[in-house]
Order: structure tokens, then sequence, then C-alpha cells
């Protein structure tokens, strides 16, 4: 998948991304008549050696875009499987600042698949919106999503991201209104990301008559590509909904995994890494055929 961009293409200008490689990617999946597959783990978890060589074994695997969890001391919108990856994280100090060196070192060598960072607005608060956005710049992350930062609160930090060229990615869930819908479709960034399941993270089973008519309706919103999570578990379900939309964020299930291995005492970055890329690599599978 790494070579499907070129890097002179995401070269950085003063301050600014030239072209952004989440747009890029849908771009070249559209052309394929492909859909995306995103997905995400906690950074530092269950160890800190784990994440980077996770991430390049899903993209090997056919990963299109990675999402990467910041970790939280207060998860809020995350399910118990999810929060405890935060928790093991934050046992030997992740920080966001972990986060964008990690994404830094990724891109020594893959130049060309897009990251976003997912976390919550008090680690980015605390660092200030610009000075975030330069060190964003510099590790080469192209897009975030602030779960905790609807639209009405977000206007000042959506317009210095747009300036930088990073995508500001927002969520919409079964329970949004009209309001919140217009205004996510106003001012987000790279796809929409819509919730499938009502809650948290992990949780329930997928309704695809109900995840069918939300994403139709979002469609009548924006041009933006819109992406379904919560709730994908395996080959069956991120087809079904990857039928639906314009690619599938699975998150929880290869968490699980993690965890499961840990508890089982495993410590080999290679063993969790080939673990989680199987499960990417049947959903892959999966989406192509």
């Amino acid at each position: 998948m790494a070579s499907l961009c070129n890097h002179a293409s995401v070269k950085k200008e003063v301050g600014k991304l030239s072209v952004n490689r989440i747009k890029q990617r849908f771009e070249v999946l559209k052309q394929q008549g492909r859909k995306a597959l995103i997905p995400y783990v906690v950074l530092g978890d269950p160890a800190a050696d784990v994440t980077l060589p996770v991430m390049h074994a899903l993209v090997e695997q056919g990963a299109d875009i990675l999402e990467l969890g910041v970790p939280f001391s207060d998860p809020t919108a995350e399910g118990p499987v999810i929060q405890k990856a935060h928790e093991r994280a934050l046992a030997h100090g992740s920080s966001l600042r972990d986060a964008l060196t990690l994404v830094k070192q990724f891109r020594e060598t893959d130049f060309t698949t897009p990251v976003i960072l997912m976390g919550y607005a008090n680690p980015i608060e605390r660092l200030g919106y610009q000075h975030f956005i330069e060190l964003a710049l510099d590790a080469g992350i192209d897009g975030v999503l602030t779960v905790d930062l609807p639209p009405e609160e977000a206007g000042e930090f959506n317009q210095q991201l747009g300036d930088a060229g990073i995508e500001n990615i927002f969520l919409l869930a079964p329970t949004s209104s009209d309001k919140r819908q217009k205004m996510v479709a106003e001012m987000a960034g790279g796809f929409i990301y819509y919730v499938s399941l009502k809650g948290v993270t992990g949780a329930g089973n997928l309704d695809v008559v109900s995840v069918k008519q939300h994403v139709d309706h979002i469609r009548t919103l924006t041009d933006l590509p819109v992406c379904v999570g919560f709730g994908i578990k395996d080959g069956t379900s991120a087809r079904a909904v990857a039928d639906l939309s314009d690619g599938v964020v699975v998150g929880s299930v290869l968490v699980s995994k993690m965890a499961e291995l840990a508890a089982r005492g495993e410590t080999s970055p290679q063993t969790f890494s080939k673990a989680v890329s199987s499960l990417v690599a049947e959903m892959r599978d999966a989406l192509d055929n």
C-alpha cells in the first residue's frame, strides 16, 4: 500500500502541508473502486516498543490510513476495552509528545500512509494549538480527531488546522441533531467518521439498515467520504459496512487481541504485530473480494 503515492507530493511548504495524504488516499481508492480500511491502535499499548512495528505491519497487510489513539486519563468516549488500553499506556508514561515522536519515526520509512491522531482536547490545549500544529507538521501528521471538542467549540482550532493543511475529522452519531450534522459537514476535512452505534466504542451489534439511512443522509450534506466505525469485528461486518460507506474504522477488536496477548505474558513486538495484522488482512480480503 505504501507505494500508492509519491513522497514528493507530501512535502511541507512553510508552515503548511502542500498535499494532504488523506485526500490523496481516498482519491486513489475511488479510482480503484476500493474502500478504505482504517485500523486504530493506542500509542504505547501494551508497551512502548510495540506500537511502531504494529503500525508498519498494519500497512503491510492492507491498512489505508492509520488512526493512532493518544492515551488520556479520562477517555470518556471509549468502551472498557479501549479505556483499559489507555490505562496500560499511561502506566508507562505514554503522552501526546510521544505520539508525535513515534509518527516522526514512522515517517522515516513510510512517507505515504496517512496518520490521524485521535484523542482528547486537554493535552493539545496544554501545548497550545499553534505549537501542537507545528509539532504535528514536523512529525508528518495528516489529520486530527479530537473526541471531546465539538464543532460548536472548535472554530479556532479548525481554522488553524486548515491553514496548516491538516484535516480536522469529526464524529457523527445516530443521535446527532440536524444542526450538528450540518455544522460538521461545513467544518470537517478528510472524511466524516460516522459512529454506527449509540454510546461508547466497541459495544453492541451493527444495525446495517440504520447505518445505511444515516450514511445516505450525511452524503446529502457533504462530498467528503463517509467512514463507519464502532462495531467492526471481522471480515463479514467490515464488508457489510463498507458496502454502505467509503470505508471502515476498526479498533476494539485489535486492541482486545493485544490485551489478550499481554495478559498471557507476551512481550515480543513481532507477536503483537502478527496477531493484529492478520485480523486486518482478513478484513482487507473481505473488502476487496
